[in-house]
Parts: structure tokens; sequence; C-alpha cells
């Protein structure tokens, strides 16, 4: 690059000593240098005389192409350079949270503000299907419920949510300002009929058995949408997290399930070196509450922490 740079500045100056002093070098290196080119490809670039230089035929060729080079390795380095500043790239983010509002709404309309230029892909599945993608880096980053384990991953706990109870208007315990498992001992769970929901399943089952209750459970093969339209149409009631509650469902209300709330972490590989991505990371780290300040994300570690499986309550493959 520095030959190729001297000969374009010698071309450009028409003289060894107007290049140097253009490059800041002395005019015997730039003389040097330009010779050591001439050798290696065998022809004259310059015509020398008193009064400077000239091109010769070779040289003029050899300067179109040098420029073209030159600009090529320029462009790329650039891009390079942007790419390391996260400036440029692409992410591919595994999701089991709705981006319509919460945590990663916020999240990622602050990366777009910084990062705008950064292409991301939003892909759903379960837990397993996320951290065997991050393994075989098919996804940058996930960002899952619950604290399982993520084998060859690393996570970090960033937010909770709480748990709300999906209930067909009219309904009588539509009538309290929040829900108790007691209070539904005798309502009947809607569930997809998935691996995920059928972990939600054991849950439920076992939190009614807690309050003297006999769980009834019903598998649905819908999608999650669907599944609040049955709940509309009187068929029984389902679980939800807090940034699901915008979707509007005719005939649905809400209410809080008490001292239920979900963690959720995102996971990632440590051998992945995606520049964008360890930008994404370092920013919602930097925006995750702090679990000391939040008595709600407090308390959902200390739920974790007594009971088996409590991440299990939200049907995350939707």
């Amino acid at each position: 690059m520095r030959d190729l740079r001297y000969f374009i500045a010698a071309a450009d100056a028409g003289s060894f000593r107007k290049a140097a002093a253009a490059l800041g070098v002395q005019e015997s290196s730039v003389s040097r240098r330009i010779r050591d080119v001439e050798d290696q490809i065998g022809a004259s670039l310059f015509v020398r005389h008193s009064g400077g230089i000239n091109l010769t035929m070779a040289g003029q060729r050899f300067l179109h192409r040098a420029r073209h080079a030159l600009d090529h390795i320029q462009d790329g380095a650039a891009e390079v350079a942007a790419i390391g500043r996260a400036e440029g790239g692409y992410l591919k983010v595994g999701l089991f949270s709705s981006l319509s509002s919460g945590f990663l709404s916020t999240l990622f309309r602050a990366y777009d503000a910084r990062h705008g230029s950064v292409h991301i892909d939003f892909v759903e599945g379960e837990a397993h299907e996320h951290i065997n993608a991050l393994r075989q880096f098919q996804v940058d980053i996930a960002f899952v419920i619950g604290l399982s384990d993520f084998g060859e991953c690393d996570s970090a706990y960033l937010w909770s949510e709480q748990v709300l109870v999906a209930l067909p208007e009219g309904h009588q315990l539509a009538a309290l300002a929040s829900l108790t498992w007691r209070d539904l001992r005798a309502e009947k769970f809607l569930l997809r009929d998935t691996p995920a929901g059928a972990r939600i399943q054991d849950y439920v089952v076992r939190r009614i058995r807690e309050v003297e209750g006999e769980a009834r459970v019903e598998a649905q093969g819908v999608g999650r949408y669907k599944l609040l339209n049955l709940v509309a149409s009187g068929r029984g009631t389902t679980l939800i997290i807090e940034s699901e509650r915008l979707v509007k469902v005719a005939g649905v209300t809400y209410r809080p399930l008490h001292d239920e709330v979900v963690s959720f972490h995102a996971a990632w590989s440590p051998k992945n070196d995606n520049p964008a991505f360890r930008t994404l990371l370092s920013l919602a780290r930097t925006m995750a509450p702090s679990s000391e300040a939040n008595p709600a994300i407090a308390r959902s570690q200390d739920l974790e922490a007594q009971r088996a499986e409590p991440s299990q309550i939200h049907d995350p493959s939707r």
C-alpha cells in the first residue's frame, strides 16, 4: 500500500521531490520505492529528466489500476472499522418475549437510535432451539425465560415481568384487582400443545395442588392469539406475561397473579466475536434494572430459588 501511495503521489506531482514533500518523507525514499516497484513488475513507470518525471505508457496503465486497487483497500478497511465500532453489521436475535412493549421494546429502540445501520433478524422459538442455535453461531443472542442450564453458553439476568391471568370479560374473578392460585382452584387452564406447554402444565398442576385444588388443564393446538380467542369464548383461562398485555382481544381481560413473576436472561456463546452483538449485550446490561432497586425483581429471584422451574409459567413458543 505504501508503494502504491508513493507511486500515485509521484504521478500526480510530476516530481519525486514534490511527492516526497507531500508525503512528509525523504525524496530518496520515494525514488527507491518506485524503483523497487519497477524492478518487481519488470517495466519502467516513469521517464526521468531534469525537469521532473513523466509517466511511460506502462506507467499510465499502471496508474489507473493502482488507484482502483488502493480505493478498494481503503473502502474495505473503512467497512471493517465500521463493523468493529458496530456502525454496520448483522445480528440474529432469538426471542421469547414480545417486542411491542416492556424491556425489549425499550432496548431495541435505544440500540436502533445508536446503531441504526446494523441489520437485525428476530427469530422465535423455544429455549432449547435457541441454545442449540447459539452454539452453532446461527443466533448471536437469545432472550430466554428462567435460569435454565445453558450448557456451553454464558448468560446474564436482565429483567422480570409480572404474570397475568387472561379471563373472559364478565368472569366473576374479573371483579378482583389481583388473583391468587387459590382463586384459580376451580378454573380450567388453556395451554398450547407444545413441549413448553407441557412444562407449564406441570407447574400449574403443582401450584393448584398446593392450594388443595384439582387442576384442570386443556392442551390446544393453536397459536397464542387463537388461544386468547378461546378464552374470550369462555372456554377457560390462560397465563401471559406483562409485556403481552397490549395484545387486545375482544372479550378478554387481564388480572395480575399475585407474587408470580418470571425472570428473563440473555444467553450467548462466549466464542461469538460479532462486534454488533457485543454492543447490544453491553447496552442491555447497562439498561437492566437492579434487583436491589426493584422489589419485584428481587421477589422473582427469591421465587426461583425456592421453587423448581418457576419460569415455565409462561408459554414461550408462541
